[in-house]
């Protein structure tokens, strides 16, 4: 039998507080130990493009963007072992239309009754920048053409890379590669990592359903 979400209690005694409160625009739903979700508040389904419904029975992986840091999976399956009991990350999510969004991701482990791990409330913030909701016209494809570097640096991002990786990688300086990234994001108008590779696949940049990322080659300039 499903615990009921509303019996849910937090992993240690005295942590029954609630997520961190950011007033309108936090949205909320409940995972299973599997990230199956349950439980979903209709403007948490909203942000899919989806009803309540319709959300629950999927995978909460189902609703981001493959392009998601694996430092997501990752905490959550820290969460899973009892290794910490909340964290926070940034994400990419995905509408049912293909829309692309970027946001904050926070989970808190909670126990049922007997102690044990029942689920993951999850909350989802989308960053308030209205290019990213598919209100706003993204920059003209026939102007996004990469040079080899940055489209390396731009796959770099999307799988999650840092810069000091970045760096090491392509034998940069983290000042050079923060230097093209502060470009690309000049260029397609994001203002931060998450929307750079939201705006990527909202543009067509990058390859769809392929890990590592990869830029398709019609978007990088050939090398003279």
């Amino acid at each position: 039998m499903t615990t009921s979400p509303a019996r849910l209690l937090p992993r240690h005694p005295g942590e029954g507080r609630a997520l961190p409160h950011h007033g309108h625009g936090a949205y909320t739903a409940h995972v299973d130990p599997d990230m199956c979700i349950v439980a979903a508040e209709p403007d948490f389904a909203r942000q899919f493009d989806r009803t309540s419904a319709d959300t629950c029975g999927r995978s909460l992986f189902d609703l981001l963007h493959p392009s998601c840091p694996p430092t997501l999976h990752g905490q959550f399956a820290r969460l899973s072992r009892g290794r910490c009991d909340r964290f926070s990350e940034r994400m990419v999510g995905v509408g049912r239309s293909g829309r692309v969004f970027s946001g904050e991701l926070t989970g808190v482990a909670v126990q049922n009754l007997d102690g044990r791990l029942a689920g993951i409330v999850v909350q989802v913030r989308p960053d308030a920048q209205p290019p990213l909701l598919g209100n706003d016209p993204l920059p003209a494809v026939s102007r996004i053409l990469l040079d080899p570097l940055d489209a390396q640096i731009l796959e770099g991002i999307a799988s999650g890379a840092s810069t000091v990786q970045l760096a090491a990688r392509l034998y940069l300086s983290r000042q050079g590669v923060e230097y093209h990234i502060r470009l690309m994001l000049r260029r397609m108008e994001a203002p931060n990592r998450a929307a750079l590779v939201a705006r990527a696949h909202s543009l067509g940049l990058l390859a769809v359903g392929q890990w590592p990322p990869r830029v398709l080659p019609e978007f990088v300039e050939r090398e003279r």
